[in-house]
């Protein structure tokens, strides 16, 4: 029973992911990207919700039911699963959320137009402060924002 429960939990942990802005989309690679200048204007933390795919919920039902149906005799073991997948269908569920809420920052900027924008962002390894110089990086609908790295005269 221990090795279906850790397999479970195994499951709904693989079906996590990240947006971090260090980690580029397999689709993203080797695609030209769309750079804009921008000063950061405001940065603030906030939490991205955590997804809901079923996973979570299908997985927590299956280990729940199976769990729930090896006690008692048959009436009750019928019965018992049936409790055992529904809680461990909302468990499984939550579980997931949770697993896969992550912290963030929305970064406000300001193009070198004027025109305003918000970026909502994973953590990553760069941290910005207003008046950062930065650069908003666009590949296939997706925006990341980055350290603007200087460049000096050519020779």
């Amino acid at each position: 029973m221990k090795k279906l429960l850790i397999s479970g939990l195994v499951m709904v942990l693989a079906a996590c992911s990240t947006t971090s802005p260090d980690v580029i989309q397999r689709g993203d690679a080797q695609r030209l990207s769309q750079v804009q200048d921008a000063v950061v204007i405001n940065v603030r933390p906030v939490t991205v919700e955590g997804s809901q795919s079923g996973i979570g919920g299908a997985s927590g039902a299956v280990i729940g039911g199976v769990a729930g149906s090896s006690v008692g005799g048959s009436r009750e073991a019928i019965a018992v699963g049936v409790l055992g997948a529904v809680a461990g269908a909302i468990i499984g569920n939550t579980a997931e959320r949770f697993g896969t809420r992550e912290q963030a920052y929305e970064i406000m900027v300001q193009l070198r137009n004027g025109e305003r924008r918000a970026i909502v962002q994973a953590q990553g390894n760069e941290n910005f402060q207003p008046g950062d110089q930065v650069v908003l990086v666009s590949t296939g609908g997706t925006t990341r924002v980055s350290r603007a790295q200087s460049v000096g005269p050519r020779s």
